[in-house]
């Protein structure tokens, strides 16, 4: 058997099928490569309607953006596959990929592209909401609320930050800052000089119609809100790595820990890439479409010169 033959089915396993990994795998699938794409279906942005600040897409849905994804993908023979990966293991020249129902797949190089977990404040009224009322990133969703009354439910140091961003699409802002303790003066006094009020009690309850925001329930009282941000602890989808013992880094800002990647999204395998919010999880659908179309040309490079050590191989047996 020859070094060609003795190759895996795929070029390329992508996990996570939405914005990064169906970059990737479009990249990939350009350059003629075998491209598998395994995606479990639940895009970490399935809550929103829209997209903001994504150029040529403003506006457009998270879930019509991935089904014209896959549609482009597709052009260049990238098949899908539906399912959610359960662990990860070496093999000569490649990787092996087990899901959940039993099935295995072989590839020569994988890209994990899926995404994180918002873990919420445990408040009735909060979870419903998430995507709707209950939001996180200003540069998403803050022209939608401009100009109304908004809150920031404050649950790590860089909430204060969050506050500070809130404020320039609205001057009614209203930080509750029980997550944080007590706050010093200074940042008291920074607060208040652009007019964020600071209400100190613990929130108990966020309470409106449906899926709607009218207020914020504390021990002091309700304050009425129309809108609310606050971040979530970001639990990446990475468990089913753990078998290749990938070196890993802690984040700023107390958001844990994540895949330690260079540039091009290469993790410490040298078959092994990792993409998107499993790795950042600050970026939005243009940073990580962008992270994929560079990863899958990383990739590819990587098989490229994989290519011709196996030609070299074959011509000296």
């Amino acid at each position: 058997m020859n070094s060609q033959e003795a190759q895996p089915e795929w070029d390329a396993i992508v996990v996570g099928g939405s914005a990064a990994g169906l970059s990737a795998a479009l990249m990939l699938g350009r350059a003629r490569r075998r491209v598998l794409v395994i995606d479990a279906g639940s895009p970490r942005n399935r809550f929103a309607e829209h997209m903001h600040g994504a150029l040529g897409n403003e506006g457009t849905s998270p879930a019509e953006l991935v089904q014209r994804g896959r549609a482009e993908a597709a052009e260049y023979g990238v098949e899908v596959a539906s399912g959610t990966v359960l662990e990860v293991a070496e093999r000569p020249r490649g990787i092996r990929v087990k899901l959940e129902d039993g099935s295995t797949y072989e590839a020569r190089s994988l890209i994990v592209a899926t995404g994180i977990t918002d873990v919420l404040p445990e408040i009735p009224g909060l979870a419903e909401r998430w995507g709707v009322s209950v939001l996180h990133c200003p540069y998403c969703h803050g022209w939608e609320v401009a100009d109304r009354r908004l809150g920031v439910l404050a649950t790590a140091p860089a909430s204060l930050h969050q506050a500070q961003m809130v404020r320039q699409w609205s001057e009614n802002v209203t930080l509750f800052s029980a997550g944080l303790g007590t706050l010093d003066p200074e940042t008291t006094a920074r607060l208040r000089s652009r007019g964020i009020e600071i209400v100190g009690s613990e929130v108990t309850e966020i309470f409106g119609e449906g899926t709607d925001i009218s207020g914020v329930r504390t021990a002091e009282g309700d304050v009425e809100l129309d809108a609310i941000f606050t971040a979530g602890t970001p639990r990446p989808h990475d468990g089913f790595l753990a078998g290749l013992d990938l070196e890993r880094d802690e984040l700023p800002f107390g958001m844990g820990s994540f895949l330690k990647v260079d540039p091009t999204g290469k993790t410490s395998h040298p078959r092994v890439w990792a993409i998107g919010n499993v790795v950042n999880p600050m970026a939005n659908v243009p940073m990580v479409i962008g992270a994929g179309a560079f990863t899958g040309g990383a990739a590819n490079g990587f098989l490229v010169e994989e290519d011709f050590d196996l030609a070299v191989e074959a011509d000296r047996d």
